[in-house]
């Protein structure tokens, strides 16, 4: 259970990274680091997001109890 589990926090979490990529590499995205210099608040949430989600999804999977 807590291995299928995991295996889905493992996937949401690669997906939302590479929603997080889509996001930061946008025409607007690019735009908005040229002018303002900062990178997009919504791609840093994704890719910390799927990161956390990531890391966990890993912790379910591989922790041996």
């Amino acid at each position: 259970m807590r291995k299928g589990i995991g295996v889905i926090c493992l996937v949401l979490g690669v997906l939302l990274l590479v929603k997080g990529h889509d996001v930061g590499t946008s025409i607007a995205s690019r735009f908005r680091i040229a002018v303002v210099g900062a990178p997009v608040d919504e791609a840093m949430k994704f890719y910390l997001t799927g990161l956390g989600l990531g890391l966990f999804g890993l912790l379910l999977i591989f922790w041996k109890k």
